[in-house]
């Protein structure tokens, strides 16, 4: 059998163990919240305030979807046209067009050509959150944060680059095969390390101060057999008067975390009910169930690119003779990114699953659903969220259940209803 028979048999094989596992652990299930209760939750939501975060996300609109549009763009000119492999071949020249230097450079210029193109429809919307009152930064502090997004992405970028293009230097024929494991082994190494060395990027983490709070969430989790080693306060409140609070990392280094602005905006029971969902995700394992799901379509997603990539059309278009020289960065980047707009509906359908049974499990183990109702009203008044979005956009994009869903659910555990 010829590499690309063999890269067509994995590739059947792979989607066939993808699909599998996402029937297996996707809660196809959700619990009741029944239209009627969400209308009812959303007349009892203060109509200013219903209509200050429609406003709001009507400003964010036009940057959030011209960035997209704009991004999506710009990446079919570099992957579709010349125009990318000369970025790739700009990028190496001082180097003597060393292949090290085209994947790695390369493939930053490439990148960073989109992150800049779109750069103006970031700070639009920079500026709406500030108007808004949801954002607490300057342009300076919000500059510093961006260059360590930056930063981190040209990190990890440049690891995956030269990993990616080593193994199709080296195996010209075979590169999917190495490639596709060397992916999937990046996406579980993300998940440890992410939580461990990224999040103290961007956030300063103390330990919870002793009492009634802290000793309340310890107990929740003991209760609900998820171990934690530490409850952290996060600093939120420098960037953003959001509220939040999450679960994070696996295994020895799973910790509660807690957003400052949580702590002043809501109260305890609030703070424990927001906590009973985030242990939810940790008690079904759903860090776990997205990295391997992650890791299957990350391999997926490489033999596939191989296979697309021996299309004679695209290569000629990019003006590349094969889809695993660096000069073609531009035209597989542009690929990823047709393939992340139209996986991305499905993406947000199977997390929004998630999320619904995360909730059924906070109702489960506090047995409040008054609390969990009002902490849901707080979340989307302090938050500025849209509490019934249109429905175009809520399949779209929309990762959460809505607040008057969330509501609604409450409403019907609370009745019986399962």
């Amino acid at each position: 059998m010829t590499p690309r028979a063999w890269a067509a048999g994995t590739l059947v094989v792979l989607l066939v163990l993808l699909a599998v596992y996402a029937a297996v652990s996707i809660p196809w299930h959700r619990p009741p919240a029944p239209r009627a209760d969400q209308l009812a939750a959303l007349g009892r939501l203060p109509g200013e305030q219903v209509a200050r975060a429609r406003e709001f996300h009507s400003a964010l609109r036009p940057g959030s979807y011209g960035a997209m549009g704009i991004g999506l763009i710009v990446a079919l000119v570099l992957g579709l046209t010349p125009a990318g492999a000369w970025l790739v071949e700009l990028a190496g020249r001082p180097f003597g067009g060393n292949w090290v230097a085209r994947a790695v450079l390369g493939g930053l210029f490439v990148t960073l050509a989109g992150e800049v193109v779109t750069l103006p429809f970031a700070a639009w919307r920079h500026t709406v959150v500030v108007r808004y009152g949801i954002s607490t930064q300057g342009w300076g502090a919000w500059s510093v944060d961006l260059l360590k997004s930056w930063a981190v992405g040209a990190v990890i970028g440049a690891v995956a680059l030269l990993g990616f293009y080593t193994i199709t230097h080296f195996a010209p024929r075979w590169w999917w095969a190495f490639g596709a494991v060397g992916a999937a082994g990046l996406v579980v190494l993300l998940s440890f390390v992410l939580p461990v060395l990224v999040e103290p990027v961007f956030n300063k983490f103390t330990p919870m101060a002793d009492g009634p709070l802290r000793s309340s969430l310890i107990e929740l989790a003991d209760r609900d057999g998820v171990p934690v080693r530490d409850v952290l306060v996060a600093d939120a409140s420098r960037r953003t008067k959001a509220v939040n609070a999450y679960v994070s990392g696996l295994g020895p280094t799973r910790r509660i975390v807690v957003y400052d602005t949580m702590i002043t905006e809501a109260t305890p029971d609030e703070v424990v009910s927001v906590v009973a969902h985030e242990l939810g995700h940790a008690k079904d394992g759903d860090v776990l169930v997205g990295t391997v799901l992650g890791a299957l379509g990350t391999a997926v997603a490489v033999i596939a690119l191989y296979l697309l990539g021996s299309w004679a059309g695209l290569l000629r278009l990019a003006g590349v003779d094969s889809i695993g020289e660096p000069r073609a960065i531009g035209l597989m980047l542009a690929i990823v990114s047709v393939a992340g707009l139209l996986a991305g509906p499905a993406q947000a359908f199977l997390s929004r699953r998630i999320e619904a049974r995360a909730d059924e499990h906070a109702l489960v183990l506090t047995g409040d659903p008054a609390t969990f109702e009002a902490m849901q009203r707080r979340l989307g008044t302090v938050n500025l969220s849209d509490p019934d979005p249109p429905t175009w956009e809520y399949l779209i994009s929309a990762s959460h259940p809505s607040t008057v869903e969330r509501m609604a659910a409450a409403r019907a555990y609370a009745r019986g209803e399962r």
